[in-house]
């Protein structure tokens, strides 16, 4: 039987550089900067954030299964946490939250929650 961990952890981190890519690609298309608004922190944060609440959960699988669902809204309580202690005030700095860096939170946090919340829920439903 295969590690969910572990495979979660290479999938998330294939599905993250793909979508960095995608990302990276559409700001050239558009004539935009590539590397500002921290983009590349803010991919390493929510990539890591998705993988450390994933590695809890998965730890905690058996003394804690009725209440995974719970921990995993923690998890994304964390994340918006992170969010307004690291990113809102650097984007802050100039008065506004701009679309760009808007974006370059926005669609790492989405992409990760997303990737979480199916392997998550697949998982689960393995465990019953």
């Amino acid at each position: 039987m295969s590690n969910p961990f572990f495979n979660f952890t290479v999938k998330a981190n294939i599905v993250f550089i793909a979508i960095f890519g995608v990302h990276l690609g559409v700001l050239r298309l558009l004539d935009l900067p590539l590397f500002e608004n921290k983009i590349v922190l803010s991919y390493v944060v929510n990539l890591v954030l998705i993988i450390v609440i994933f590695g809890v959960l998965y730890l905690l699988r058996k003394k804690y299964k009725s209440q995974l669902g719970f921990l995993f809204l923690a998890g994304s309580v964390l994340k918006f946490a992170v969010f307004f202690v690291v990113f809102y005030p650097l984007y802050k700095l100039d008065g506004t939250i701009s679309k760009l860096e808007f974006a370059s939170f926005f669609v790492p946090y989405a992409f990760g929650l997303i990737l979480e919340s199916v392997s998550l829920s697949k998982w689960l439903n393995k465990l019953e």
